[in-house]
């Protein structure tokens, strides 16, 4: 086996009381949901998606080398007699009881994180920082919810000393479960947000759902608060009747923990002064945006719980760097020089949309260049929808965002409430204000595209990358 071994075929199997058929090894490197990026001496696990069904990929999988796949019962007859397979009642079911049992080995300091903006970003900061000083796994790109969670759990190895992970949701009710199963140390709530409002009676309601994931941190363990927010005595007040007593505070606010005492923004990082826990620190943090600032100060104090020598802690934010689609910059190659492109298109929400344009606002632009906002819609408002997306134009306005460009119905809200001389177009989809958006781009400018997943942003944001192509890169922010 040319990787250490994840699992054992034995525990896997006895984890998920899975009956076994065809020869299989002795054990497996790693866990994979994906046929089309399959490792030899991986096990491929046939889940039943909202789109697609795995088990359709499970003759591609075995082709492309796989050691096993997980199947259910009900469909082990459409498999060859001597194929490798684990045949288990649920292939999702199966691989949360894997998760479970992955928990149960750990001796590591597990985190979770959760919050309306500034998950993904916080998540991603831990790994940079924890990383450095022991060995940690984390979640990768947001594998969040009912399949990501423990998918996540599933693939971490028994020796880790740090293990972080991101757990997200829509509906009341979806973090619970997730979080009694990582059963964490430490669980810190980036912030609380009209997020999703479609599903929720109001931002209190938000609130207590983001609260769930007090259910399952450990005994004796604590949690990282945003004192800054609105909805700060509420968790507080939630998790004290859950019997947590370490509640850990973080923001600008003289009783935080883990207080900003200064930030000084730049347009490609952040000079930070802050007493993280009665320790005073100096760092500087690699992505841009006052509110990434905050975030670092939960990054932290979560790091300082868990362990984590602080002044290494605070060195390594100097290189911690955004996730895909969440404020990674790119340098376009256009006429007469270079513009650059903020590429924020994987997700939005009032909160991170404010955010980012006012990243966008520090960002230095050329000789004659403009700071350029490309928008679309943020999906799951609810009825206030439409109010939400036009008030996006006090903090265009308060930016100095000089050119915008809108996309989708509800964007319409936006681009109607726009001044004439802010407006560089429309279009109902992604697709087609690309054109728009590639003809405006001149040397200088600095664009920033975001949207919520949904809107399907990255379609322009490929397209800039493809008309003004160029390999270096800038350091980013993540929202």
């Amino acid at each position: 086996m040319s990787a250490q071994p994840l699992w054992t075929l034995d525990a896997m199997a006895a984890a998920m009381r899975a009956e076994r058929r065809g020869q299989l090894p002795a054990a497996i490197t790693g866990i994979s949901i994906d046929s089309r990026t399959i490792a030899p001496e991986e096990a491929y696990f046939a889940i039943k998606g909202d789109v697609h069904d795995g088990h359709v990929f499970v003759d591609a999988a075995l082709k492309a080398g796989t050691a096993l796949a997980v199947v259910e019962a009900a469909q082990r007859d459409k498999f060859a007699a001597d194929a490798p397979l684990l045949i288990v009642e649920d292939v999702l079911a199966a691989l949360c009881d894997l998760g479970r049992a992955s928990r149960a080995r750990l001796a590591a300091q597990v985190i979770a994180v959760t919050g309306s903006v500034g998950k993904t970003s916080t998540k991603e900061a831990l790994r940079s920082v924890l990383g450095a000083q022991g060995k940690t796994h984390a979640s990768v790109a947001s594998f969040n919810n009912h399949w990501g969670v423990p998918l996540t759990l599933a693939r971490c190895p028994a020796d880790v000393r740090f293990a972080i992970f991101e757990i997200g949701m829509n509906h009341a009710g979806e973090i619970e479960p997730l979080v009694k199963m990582v059963r964490p140390h430490i669980a810190i709530i980036t912030t609380v947000e009209p997020v999703h409002l479609e599903f929720f009676s109001g931002v209190e309601a938000i609130a207590d759902a983001k609260a769930e994931i007090f259910e399952g941190v450990e005994p004796n363990g604590a949690v990282v608060l945003n004192r800054d927010n609105a909805h700060f005595a509420r968790l507080q007040k939630r998790a004290r009747k859950l019997g947590i007593a370490k509640i850990v505070s973080f923001g600008a606010d003289e009783k935080a923990d883990a207080r900003l005492l200064d930030v000084a923004l730049h347009p490609a990082c952040s000079a930070v002064h802050a007493e993280i826990l009665g320790h005073e620190l100096t760092y500087k943090l690699a992505m841009p945006g006052r509110h990434m600032a905050m975030n670092s100060l939960a990054v932290l104090a979560a790091a300082s719980l868990a362990g984590a020598d602080l002044a290494l802690a605070g060195l390594a934010l100097s290189q911690a760097q955004p996730a895909a689609g969440r404020g990674v910059r790119h340098v376009l190659a256009v006429p007469n020089g270079e513009a650059t492109l903020i590429d924020e298109s994987y997700n939005a929400n009032p909160a991170s949309m404010a955010a980012a344009l006012s990243v966008l606002g520090q960002a230095g632009v050329g000789t004659q260049g403009r700071r350029i906002a490309v928008l679309g819609d943020m999906l799951e408002l609810g009825p206030r929808s439409a109010d939400l997306h036009r008030g996006l134009t006090e903090a265009i306005n308060a930016n100095a965002i000089d050119m915008i460009f809108c996309c989708g119905p509800l964007m319409r809200n936006l681009w109607d409430a726009l001044s004439s001389g802010k407006r560089g177009g429309y279009a109902e989809g992604s697709a087609g204000l690309e054109s728009q958006v590639v003809a405006a781009i001149r040397a200088g400018d600095v664009i920033m595209v975001k949207g919520s997943l949904g809107s399907r942003m990255k379609v322009i944001v490929t397209a800039l990358e493809k008309r003004f192509p160029d390999n270096a890169a800038h350091d980013g922010v993540a929202v």
